[in-house]
Formats: C-alpha cells, structure tokens, sequence
C-alpha cells in the first residue's frame, strides 16, 4: 500500500467514532425523544445517513487497498481515494440535514446532495475498476 493510501486509510480510521456516534445518537433518540419514533421520514433518513456512513467508511477502506494497484495516474488515483469518502459524507449529510426539523414532513433541499454524493461515488468506483481491468491487462500482456 502507497504511503499516500495509507494516510487516507488513517484519516478514515479517525473519522470512525463520527459514526460510532451517530449510531449512539440515533439510540438516544429512540429511547428519549418521542417526537422521533412519531415521525417515520426523519426515522428513515437517519437510519440511511447512518447506515450510509459506516457502509461507505468501509468501502472507501477497500478502495484503497486496490487504487495503488491500478494503471491510473496519479492524480486519478488521488480522484479516487477522495470522491469514495466523499460520498460517505455527502450521503449522510443530505439524509442529516435535509429533515433537522423533529416536525420536518419532507425533505428541504439539502437532500439532493445526495445525488451529488451518489454520481462521486459512481465516478471513482468506476474510475477504479477502470484501472484495475486495464492494469490486469497490461500484466497478461507483459
């Protein structure tokens, strides 16, 4: 693993305990906030924020363990280590923010970060894969 990587994957590792407490919160919510457990979106779009974070800290863990063996540039390869993570906090986010309001009945806005954070992550998944299948075939053909 590149040392470039590796500090990605450190920084990730610190950011764990933001979901650990999220996941902390949410049960504090449903224990002592009943204006919580009355309104079934905001459940829903925490649960995903939730769930989303720690999903997407894990697979841009596994992400970098393959970047460094890709054919792509370096600076693709930067594009990559960052816009996997960056999904896992623009996701959260607009499913956060987009229903603050314990009363809150839709969405605001803030929920089409989400499809800002989905398109980022379809890019550098892609990009990734991209790089794997062209660097594999670069190691048959040598």
């Amino acid at each position: 693993m590149s040392r470039e990587s590796k500090l990605m994957a450190g920084i990730l590792l610190l950011t764990l305990p933001t979901v650990m407490f999220g996941g902390t919160s949410l049960l504090t919510f449903l224990i002592n906030d009943p204006s919580y457990i009355k309104n079934a979106l905001r459940q829903d779009l925490w649960r995903a924020g939730h769930a989303h974070a720690g999903v997407l800290l894990i697979l841009s863990l596994i992400v970098l363990r393959y970047v460094d063996d890709t054919s792509l540039s370096d600076k693709m390869k930067w594009f990559v280590r960052v816009a996997v993570p960056s999904a896992a906090i623009f996701l959260p986010i607009a499913f956060f923010f987009s229903v603050l309001s314990p009363t809150a009945s839709q969405p605001n806005g803030i929920i089409y970060l989400a499809y800002f954070g989905a398109v980022i992550l379809a890019a550098g998944v892609l990009t990734l894969a991209i790089g794997l299948i062209k660097g594999a075939r670069k190691n048959t053909n040598a």
